[in-house]
């Protein structure tokens, strides 16, 4: 079996698919999403982060470190990118967390016995096993394994995906999952590059070829106050859904929270949210109502 590359796993999840289930979260992203919750899933490899307000200057990370990448200073630890491995030694001996590593290679068998201990969950609740990211067809072969084995165990699985991917991975992938949780930013290309980095003709086309395959999709829009939560966007939107093949897809709406700053401090990463708010109260029943004319039910969550 394969290796791939998870930086979390959540347990007892109800928002990703029907049902209680568990959520594996594959790293690596083609996308940069400027609104991006979890900023460490973007790079395909394991990064270190840290806490500078944690740090007790205790010195176990530099006493470890093999290659002494580590260095105290008067303002915390300090990393020589070019020296650390990222072998993550310092983050096994810190005490308070101040350094963390994000992203652990783990097997499929690793995996399937972490998810085995879930089935009472799954029974009770019509659950299962979600695969998200970052973007976990970026992990195809892996991913493929995982989905497969669960079939095997009769295990229902989704998959929570940008669709920024190769249209035969997309549907090769789709031969063993039970439903796409399928994200849907904004319909024009011009500000879906500036807020994402990539084009969406490809998404776009790839969500129709989707539906056109049969496969159960829902639909899911992160909606952020000033980038996507114009009447225009939402219309656009709705008519795109309401004309895919097959019955009506039920579309959830993700509020955007500004929860990923400390993320953001503990990757030394810096962007610039200022433009972007959560949306109000009064716009998400708007978009509700937008969605409902076309026969969709849209919903808050899920």
């Amino acid at each position: 079996m394969s290796q791939g590359l998870v930086f979390d796993i959540k347990r007892y999840s109800i928002n990703d698919g029907p049902g209680i289930r568990i959520t594996i979260f594959l790293k690596g992203c083609p996308l940069n999403c400027l609104w991006c919750h979890n900023p460490e899933s973007i790079s395909p490899k394991i990064q270190k982060l840290f806490t500078a307000a944690k740090c007790i200057m205790c010195g176990e990370c530099c006493r470890i470190c093999p290659v002494q990448a580590c260095r105290l200073t008067p303002g915390g630890i300090v990393t020589d990118g070019s020296l650390c491995t990222l072998c993550g030694k310092c983050a096994e001996v810190c005490p308070t967390l101040a350094t963390e590593m994000s992203g652990r290679y783990r097997s499929v068998g690793e995996l399937l016995d972490i998810i085995e201990k879930e089935r009472p969950f799954f029974d009770q609740s019509a659950g299962g096993v979600t695969i998200s990211g970052g973007e976990p067809l970026q992990q195809p072969e892996f991913l493929m394994e995982i989905l497969e084995a669960c079939g095997r165990k009769q295990i229902h699985r989704a998959v929570d995906t940008s669709g920024f991917v190769k249209t035969e991975t997309l549907l090769r992938v789709a031969k063993s999952t039970d439903l796409f949780l399928y994200d849907l930013k904004m319909m024009d290309a011009d500000r879906h590059r500036r807020y994402t980095g990539v084009d969406n003709g490809l998404i776009l086309d790839n969500l129709k070829a989707l539906a056109e395959s049969g496969a159960a999709i829902q639909i899911r829009i992160p909606l952020v106050g000033g980038v996507n939560d114009d009447s225009a966007n939402l219309e656009a939107t709705a008519a795109f859904v309401a004309e895919l093949h097959g019955a009506k897809k039920v579309v959830n709406l993700l509020l955007f929270h500004d929860v990923a700053r400390g993320k953001d401090v503990k990757l030394g990463r810096v962007r610039e949210l200022a433009d972007l708010r959560e949306p109000d109260g009064g716009g998400v029943a708007t978009a509700i109502q937008l969605f409902s004319r076309y026969g969709l039910n849209a919903s808050v969550g899920g």
